[in-house]
């Protein structure tokens, strides 16, 4: 087996980590993935099936788990990078708990973390029983059944989008970009799940990106008689026959709207991970006003930190689905490798 003499540090094992580690070491370089949970994988790991196509989660997992089972990659598990600065030619990594590694380059892929939906008192995440997130209620799928916290069947699910996106009360003003087809994607799932029950989409604008979700949004129309009403929902409450019931203004027909609800999903957004954070401030790297990682250039050096030797991958700079998340890893392998060349 070919090993080069250069050294990477990725800082993150998630799915844009563990692509840029796995590519790396395939290639013949020495490299160390340092994950701050027990394991690789990141938010994949929560994952029950995956948009468009409603893949298994488990599948993509199992390809990453074998793309990073590789002799010239080390992977230390929870750690976390704190800081990178150049030291000679290279660049000093500091680790928590004290230790240090010496790299001839790192890319920072330290991902993003969701929203933290108790910020948004409104919605009576935490207060009420049937107000859950997203990513609950993707554990659910996992489980192989959605219920009420009772353990009775919901009849009617509204899923609202745009919780801690396009918001300025929580100073976050970008588009989570996955948020939409989520909620479609969710929305699918539970009709097929339960038939009965009738499922609501509260939306601001439907921002279908990617390849696909167009058709996946205009199915769960005419196949999953899933229910789309644009307008914001304003609050959520408890009735007196112990039902959710949200106030939202359906701006399509002019009116202020109230229903009654079983369950209420919050389509939580993407923010810049606490780690990424810390590491930016303590190596003085930039962040934009989404608070995500700057590159150097929207353009053509959006993998470019800026510092010598250092490169992005992922959603550590911006919202991103997972297809977008390895072209960026794979990008930042590419300036990661040119770098090493030139030197």
């Amino acid at each position: 087996m070919k090993t080069m003499s250069a050294h990477i540090v990725v800082a993150g094992g998630g799915v844009a980590g563990m692509e840029a580690a796995g590519t790396l070491a395939g290639m013949g370089y020495r490299v160390t993935m340092i994950e701050k949970d027990d394991a690789p994988g990141g938010h994949l790991l929560q994952w029950h099936a995956l948009f468009p196509d409603r893949r298994p989660a488990d599948e993509v997992i199992s390809h990453f788990r074998k793309h990073t089972e590789h002799p010239n990659l080390r992977i230390i598990t929870g750690t976390t990078v704190e800081k990178v600065r150049n030291h000679g030619s290279g660049v000093l990594v500091s680790l928590s708990g004290g230790a240090e590694e010496q790299a001839d380059a790192v890319i920072v892929a330290t991902g993003f973390e969701l929203f933290d939906a108790h910020r948004k008192e409104e919605y009576g995440y935490g207060i009420y029983d049937n107000v859950i997130t997203s990513a609950d209620l993707e554990a659910m799928f996992n489980r192989g059944l959605v219920a009420k916290a009772d353990g009775s069947v919901p009849s009617r699910i509204g899923l609202v989008h745009c919780v801690g996106s396009r918001d300025e009360k929580v100073n976050n003003n970008h588009c989570s970009k996955v948020c939409c087809v989520t909620a479609v994607k969710q929305a699918i799932e539970i009709r097929k799940m339960l038939p009965s029950c009738e499922v609501f989409c509260f939306y601001m604008d439907m921002r279908m990106y990617g390849p696909y979700y167009e058709e996946l949004y205009r199915e769960s129309q005419e196949y999953h008689n899933v229910n789309f009403i644009r307008g914001k929902v304003s609050e959520a409450s408890v009735n007196i026959n112990n039902r959710l019931v949200i106030k939202v203004e359906d701006t399509l027909a002019g009116r202020p709207l109230k229903m009654e609800l079983d369950i209420i999903v919050l389509m939580v957004g993407m923010e810049m991970a606490g780690a990424g954070m810390r590491l930016a401030e303590a190596s003085g790297m930039k962040r934009g006003i989404n608070r995500f990682l700057e590159s150097t250039d929207h353009h053509y050096g959006n993998n470019l930190s800026g510092l010598r030797g250092v490169f992005y991958a992922g959603t550590c700079t911006a919202p991103m689905n997972i297809t977008d998340t390895i072209s960026h890893a794979r990008a930042a392998v590419t300036e990661t490798v040119k770098y090493l060349n030139s030197r």
